[in-house]
């Protein structure tokens, strides 16, 4: 069996011997809700193959998007040696509806606090749904101590943005800085997620504050692009089972705040001779700590 991995530009933007022990590995990852009529790609043919390349990229902060209940158990339970769980289901927070669901290594991180709010208005209400969404959307995150590095604390957030909503996107990118601000506050911040947008949109815009926005003091980066700062047409991430897209956009994103330096980012096109993981393909980054904002690098201006 021939398993395939793009590998990115990982010599090209820094060379393989300058990754430390101390990076956080990151992964955003919409895996497809296992409810979705897939054929031969449905959840259950694809399943071990989807846990063979979270394994081989071996993350230390992972969040995934379009996690059914009968999908996070079996998740948990394939992973339950290594990491720890953290995910709601969005309709009722108890059963039913898909999660923003975040997993981060046990050995590493002692998690501090957790929480959940939903996109809208309202979004200490269950399950609510904000502007013209067409589905609820939620926000997970957890505040953990990175044993690596002396226990500083940071918190990471992860979301599925609304797919047909356009102010629905607008609005949640002003709502996530400003519940990020008050929650995180100085804080360093990881955030993963399918955001349903592409890059230079007015939602991509208002969330990293291109321009003046919120007037909220959060500044955002998106890693690929600091790595990959000339846009290309096989940037796109989500496809249809095929690993071919007629819309190449890149809507899933790693973001960080500026005490992070990226170091490697990538979009990870592994496959099975032809047979995907998911619908999407996970976004891959390792992080390195200890950085003044002033000194990483900016994200490209659109």
């Amino acid at each position: 069996m021939k398993i395939v991995g793009w590998i990115g530009l990982i010599i090209f933007s820094l060379g393989v011997a300058d990754l430390r022990a101390d990076d956080l590995a990151v992964m955003t990852f919409n895996i497809r809700n296992s409810n979705a009529h897939d054929g031969a790609n449905a959840w259950p043919n694809r399943r071990e193959l989807f846990f063979r390349t979270i394994e081989a990229f071996d993350p230390d902060l992972l969040g995934l998007q379009e996690v059914l209940p009968l999908q996070g158990t079996q998740i948990k339970e394939q992973f339950e040696s290594k990491y720890d769980f953290v995910g709601v289901p969005r309709d009722d927070g108890k059963t039913r509806g898909e999660m923003a669901a975040v997993l981060f290594r046990r050995d590493r991180f002692e998690k501090m606090n957790e929480g959940h709010f939903w996109m809208s208005a309202t979004p200490d209400v269950v399950g609510s749904k904000g502007w013209d969404a067409d589905l609820p959307r939620i926000v997970t995150w957890v505040e953990l101590r990175d044993r690596k590095t002396d226990n500083q604390r940071l918190f990471f957030f992860n979301t599925h943005w609304d797919h047909k909503g356009v102010r629905a996107r607008l609005e949640s990118a002003g709502l996530m800085r400003r519940k990020i601000s008050e929650i995180a506050k100085d804080a360093p911040v990881v955030i993963t997620g399918d955001f349903n947008a592409p890059e230079a949109s007015p939602p991509y815009n208002r969330m990293l504050a291109h321009g003046e926005w919120d007037g909220i003091g959060l500044g955002l980066f998106d890693s690929y692009r600091i790595i990959h700062p000339s846009p290309a047409a096989d940037e796109f991430t989500a496809h249809p089972f095929t690993g071919k897209s007629d819309q190449p956009i890149r809507i899933d994103w790693i973001l960080h705040t500026g005490h992070f330096r990226t170091r490697m980012a990538q979009i990870d096109r592994t496959n099975d001779n032809g047979r995907y993981p998911s619908d999407h393909f996970p976004v891959e980054a390792k992080l390195a700590w200890d950085v003044k904002p002033a000194e990483t690098t900016q994200p490209a201006k659109n």
